[in-house]
């Protein structure tokens, strides 16, 4: 058994203490814990320590982000924040894969959320533009693919002049 200096234990209740809060990278127990370091070397041992009990898993920080995000952002924005989680590639790849087949309906119902009952008169040709750049605007600063911005107005563009036909 290994003897805990009062630094490794205070680093480890330090790490523990911010993951009962919420899912954190390794990358991200760095950071924050390094200020309080006073021994090199004292927090990588207790961060191994925690990682090989299960504590700290890159796997369970992209899924918590993945769905703590995937109802307001894009498929672009999620893997930003999970790259600047210090999250391997692999593990962002995966996690995003599974978003790939939702992209289109998340962002249709963030559109409908925002832009739902937003009407323009179709015979004002400028108004309709503008409306139309601001809402791609809103989608691609949301993380959104430029393809799947241009499906979503669209669909939204021919769902709105087939109930104007009836």
């Amino acid at each position: 058994m290994a003897f805990f200096t009062p630094t490794a234990l205070s680093l480890k209740s330090r790490a523990l203490r911010l993951l009962s809060t919420r899912e954190y990278s390794r990358a991200e127990l760095v950071r924050k814990l390094t200020p309080h370091e006073e021994q090199p070397g004292t927090l990588a041992q207790a961060l191994d320590e925690l990682q090989a009990k299960g504590f700290i898993s890159e796997q369970r920080v992209a899924e918590s982000v993945v769905n703590r995000r995937a109802g307001k952002l894009g498929a672009t924005r999620i893997r930003h924040e999970l790259q600047t989680k210090g999250l391997d590639t692999q593990v962002v790849d995966a996690a995003l894969a599974q978003l790939q087949s939702s992209e289109f309906e998340r962002a249709k119902d963030i559109w409908q959320r925002k832009f739902g009952l937003l009407v323009v008169d179709a015979s004002d040709r400028a108004a309709r533009a503008s409306a139309t750049a601001r809402q791609m605007r809103f989608l691609l600063t949301r993380g959104f693919s430029a393809e799947v911005v241009r499906r979503v107005i669209r669909a939204s563009v021919t769902s709105f002049e087939d109930e104007n036909e009836l």
